[in-house]
């Protein structure tokens, strides 16, 4: 199945219906998001593409942004879409680890992208929708469809493969899990297409919704854009929900569904954001290896403050979610019984192919035919999920992941750093913080802070650098030398 022929179906069947908005104003009817689809993957095989080649997407949210993804589609290429955030040179190595041929960037990442490029919007985007359009491309279940990359141990990002079938999965899921969609209903993108609101809007297109693209963010437009279009859910991470709920401007905003996720939320910032919205929260806990797919918290849970047990359930991450098998598991792969804790594990045909280019990683992670998530759990009698602990090192700030090894290589590129150790802290306001732990080269002259800052601004994406620095004469180590990060943490 081509995911593309969702947009071809509406072309057809709604055609003068809004698709996509840029704020209030009408970007695209569905006749109109349909022919520029096809003329854009038509544009794609007169540059030599063929069915399977990559093509990259480096954009911040925009309706070209969802123009380009289904193009690719319809052409029957795989889409590698990239956080925007991200240095250049991380940008870079996707680019090259996946293969991509070509990139879709906009105006400002113009300059982050090397060799061939079409920015859009501009005239190399309407040489290409000026294309003659093509017929769907024939593309299978098991073909590769989006490259989702999502950092690993290594520090290095590795592509999660999700195929036709994942995606189409993820998406009948929705409908089962989080709420059904309608052509009267819509999504507003938020947060990046590139991840989680980008996954969260095929169940929209699926179904013939409107997809907003907000100009700015700000809470007076969102609250503008929910009178405008109705209600609209949208997804977002629990720091966004935070300071969407303390914003004057959305005071009486009715949207349609709020889906949370992607880091843990404090129960006191949930009860504040469902004092403002209202039980129209829900929220998900999922990997971009089983695309946002593993357990959910329902709206009807979040309403039942009656429950007795209704805190315990809203620390909670809800359960399995109706397309997967969720076990907690301990070191042999042995599933263990309620209460006790273990890592993660999930099958369905919602998980990933595997990682790309790499089948040692894809091994591991796929071992006996379960996803290990590297996150620690217990399930309580009832089947609710919570999350203990992450087996792994990853730091969640906002919603973003990072992982510390690579802000510690990013670190010792400064001469004045001996030794470094870097460990999320708790923030109300962020989720985690990046801490970073610092043995200097001559103890008796630290480096500045503000030239740690730079070195690691020269190689890494802002969002990952660290928000304080702690200088000491030793890392702590065990027998075997290992750094005991644990006894980094508070």
């Amino acid at each position: 199945m081509n995911l593309a022929v969702w947009v071809a179906r509406h072309g057809r069947l709604r055609p003068d219906e809004t698709a996509l908005a840029g704020g209030e104003r009408v970007h695209a009817t569905w006749a109109a998001f349909a022919a520029r689809t096809a003329a854009a993957a038509g544009g794609l095989r007169e540059r030599g593409l063929a069915p399977g080649d990559r093509v990259a997407i480096v954009m911040r949210n925009r309706p070209e942004y969802l123009e380009a993804l289904f193009g690719i589609w319809h052409a029957g290429l795989v889409a590698v879409p990239v956080n925007a955030r991200l240095h250049r040179d991380e940008i870079s190595y996707i680019l090259a680890d996946s293969g991509a041929r070509l990139a879709v960037v906009d105006p400002e990442h113009a300059g982050d992208v090397e060799g061939d490029a079409i920015v859009a919007p501009g005239p190399e985007w309407e040489r290409l929708l000026a294309a003659a359009p093509v017929a769907l491309a024939d593309r299978g279940q098991d073909d590769p469809a989006w490259l989702f990359y999502t950092s690993g141990t290594t520090g290095r990002p590795k592509g999660a493969t999700l195929t036709n079938r994942n995606l189409l999965l993820m998406t009948l899921s929705y409908y089962a899990d989080i709420e059904p969609v309608s052509p009267r209903d819509g999504i507003l993108h938020a947060a990046p297409l590139s991840h989680g609101s980008g996954l969260y809007g095929l169940p929209h297109v699926a179904r013939g919704a409107v997809s907003v693209i907000p100009e700015s963010g700000a809470g007076e437009e969102l609250a503008a854009l929910l009178a405008h279009w109705g209600p609209l859910s949208f997804f977002a991470a629990p720091t966004m929900v935070k300071r969407l709920a303390a914003d004057p401007a959305l005071a009486g905003a009715e949207p349609r569904t709020i889906i949370y996720g992607g880091a843990p939320m404090y129960l006191a910032d949930l009860e504040d954001a469902l004092a403002v919205f209202g039980p129209r929260l829900a929220q998900i806990y999922g990997q971009g290896e089983t695309p946002m797919t593993i357990t959910a918290l329902s709206k009807a849970d979040h309403a039942d403050r009656e429950h007795p047990r209704w805190r315990e359930r809203m620390q909670s991450v809800g359960v399995a979610r109706t397309d997967v098998e969720v076990r907690v598991v301990d070191g042999n792969d042995r599933e263990l019984p309620a209460g006790e804790v273990g890592e993660v594990v999930v099958r369905g045909d919602v998980v990933m192919a595997g990682y790309w280019n790499q089948p040692e990683a894809t091994a591991e992670a796929l071992r006996g035919g379960w996803l290990h998530t590297g996150d620690l759990g217990s399930f309580d009698d009832e089947g609710y999920l919570t999350l203990r602990d992450r087996s792994k090192d990853l730091i969640i700030s906002g919603g973003m992941n990072i992982y510390p090894r690579e802000v510690e290589e990013a670190l010792l590129h400064h001469p004045g750093v001996r030794d470094v150790a870097v460990v999320g802290h708790p923030d109300p306001e962020w989720g985690e913080t990046v801490v970073a732990f610092v043995v200097a080269a001559d103890p008796a002259a630290p480096p500045p802070v503000d030239e740690l800052d730079r070195t690691c601004l020269d190689r890494i994406a802002r969002f990952k650098r660290p928000r304080s620095y702690r200088f000491l004469e030793a890392l702590p180590t065990n027998n075997y030398g290992k750094v005991v990060k644990r006894d980094l943490r508070p």
